[in-house]
């Protein structure tokens, strides 16, 4: 069931979504070959709590971080390690969420680490991003889920 909200709540979850946005921000600038995935969870928790929100995955049954931080094939939600170290050229998906006054913000994104990306994994990031932005043009008023797919 989807459930209306009033103009309270839309500007709460736009609170909780900018948090994501701003810490998307800090940890695409501080990717850098050497550090582990370990290490932007951790910033990513200190930076969403210094923003006065709560991560939203740490604890969700059972995950044992703030964010999903996957390298090259891994698709999705990867469990950080201090064991994963990245290097120059990886593809790092960072997937997080935060809570604010009861509201999810989630995102995820795609970032090269230390180096522009070379063409098949360019064509892969412009080919998602077009596919994104396909998505939200089509979610409109009566448009239905299968619409969204479509344009996908």
């Amino acid at each position: 069931m989807i459930i209306r909200k009033g103009p309270d709540e839309v500007e709460a979850m736009g609170r909780a979504g900018a948090v994501v946005a701003a810490v998307h921000d800090v940890l695409r600038d501080a990717l850098r070959p050497g550090m582990t995935t370990a290490d932007l969870d951790r910033r990513a928790e200190r930076e969403i709590h210094a923003r006065g929100a709560v991560p939203s995955f740490k604890g969700y049954q059972g995950f044992p971080a703030t964010a999903c931080v996957s390298v090259n094939d891994e698709v999705v939600h990867g469990i950080p390690s201090d064991g994963t170290v990245l290097a120059c050229g990886d593809v790092v998906k960072i997937d997080l969420g935060a809570v604010v006054d009861g509201y999810h913000g989630d995102a995820a994104v795609t970032w090269v680490v230390g180096q522009p990306p070379g063409p098949p994994v360019r064509m892969l990031i412009d080919g998602t991003y077009a596919a994104l932005w396909a998505g939200v043009r089509a979610a409109q008023p009566g448009a239905r889920t299968g619409d969204v797919a479509a344009a996908v």
